[in-house]
């Protein structure tokens, strides 16, 4: 079949983007799902950082891609051997696909599925190969999803059913920026009921975490950013405290504040200077999560002593360190209940011709969340 999609043609090309259009919206051809695939019409796609990570050249992915990782959308067919979705059932799109069959996911940590893993960073599908071309040549999916597009052919086991009383709009968050940031806050432990917490890194991740740390009941919740505007929102969102990241002073103020550090501090800015702020900011004993993505060639400059002496911990989280199956429809629960208020994420409902331009924004931090509406 033909769909509308956005196709990233090569990594590395500079902005603004709404000039050099390193993303091209235009028709390309989508085969049919094989077994175990599902064909799914997409209702409403996140920008997210790890997409802008592609297209500026931090992350290194085969091109040409259609982008999107974080969607959801409306079952319209499924692949042989499928038999729990059909025609009309809601799903919420997940960048890890899971095989539930390798050493990770037996231990139940599918964010960590080799295969899956395997699959993704050549751009195909979990079953292998791709289902996108372009006059006849092969067209790489982002993460097994490839959500800027009309319609994808996904993996059964990158989807998550959901109820059909829920908002696909707000359905597409959860399959990233809630599941990844309220996901840290929940499956670590870290974030204790009347404990301190800080977030490096307001973006739509970070802020996610905000709404998570104010749902666990933290007592004290401190927002680190660069931009004065991201700090009001989390300030909105539930934060206690705010300072910008930019004050030579932010991490003692942070520390004083705790008197010496907090229970758990979590970063999501992608950067390594970030990160080692997020650990200065951490007590004797405490956790420092971090969820950012940064260029792979970064690196951390923390003594080892300080984990030894002080018994501190550092911990890596993807995917929230959760079960996407579990996790979103608890977190849509969470929504229901008035608990995480995530349509305050979203700053610019899109078309998807407008992407280069929303990317723009996101870019240059004048976005949070912003949605392309496949269903205007």
């Amino acid at each position: 079949m033909k769909i509308r999609a956005a196709v990233l043609e090569e990594i590395g090309r500079a902005g603004p983007y709404v000039q050099t259009c390193p993303l091209t919206v235009e028709e390309i051809d989508l085969a049919p799902p094989l077994a175990g695939e599902v064909l799914v019409r997409t209702a409403a796609a996140g920008l997210c950082h790890s997409d802008l990570s592609v297209i500026n050249g931090d992350r290194s992915r085969p091109t040409p891609m259609v982008l999107g990782h974080e969607g959801s959308g409306i079952v319209e067919d499924v692949g042989p051997g499928v038999d729990d979705l059909k025609q009309g059932d809601h799903v919420v799109f997940v960048f890890v696909p899971s095989c539930g069959h390798c050493g990770p996911c037996q231990a139940g940590r599918p964010a960590l599925c080799e295969p899956g893993a395997a699959s993704n960073g050549i751009g195909e599908l979990l079953g292998g190969g791709t289902r996108l071309s372009r006059r006849g040549e092969p067209v790489y999916h982002m993460t097994g999803v490839s959500s800027y597009a009309t319609h994808c052919v996904m993996s059964r086991r990158s989807l998550v059913k959901i109820d059909s009383d829920v908002g696909l709009d707000i359905a597409a968050l959860m399959g990233c920026a809630i599941l990844t940031g309220a996901g840290a806050v929940f499956n670590l432990g870290a974030v204790q009921p009347g404990g301190t917490t800080a977030v490096v890194g307001l973006g739509g991740v970070g802020l996610a975490a905000i709404l998570g740390a104010s749902a666990a009941g933290a007592e004290t919740i401190i927002a680190v950013d660069t931009l004065d505007s991201k700090l009001e929102l989390a300030e909105e969102l539930g934060a206690t405290h705010c300072f910008n990241a930019t004050d030579p002073e932010v991490t003692a103020k942070v520390r004083d504040l705790t008197s010496g550090g907090v229970d758990a501090a979590l970063e999501f800015a992608g950067s390594a200077r970030a990160l080692e702020g997020a650990f200065a900011m951490t007590r004797r004993g405490g956790t420092t999560i971090t969820a950012g993505l940064p260029n792979p060639q970064a690196t951390l400059n923390i003594s080892p002593l300080t984990l030894v002496a002080e018994e501190r911990s550092i911990r890596g989280s993807y995917l929230g360190s959760g079960v996407p199956s579990r996790d979103i429809n608890r977190f849509l629960g969470l929504h229901r209940r008035g608990k995480l208020p995530v349509e305050k994420l979203v700053t610019h409902r899109i078309r998807l011709d407008e992407i280069n331009e929303a990317f723009d924004r996101l870019a240059t931090g004048q976005a949070i969340r912003q949605i392309i509406d496949f269903t205007a």
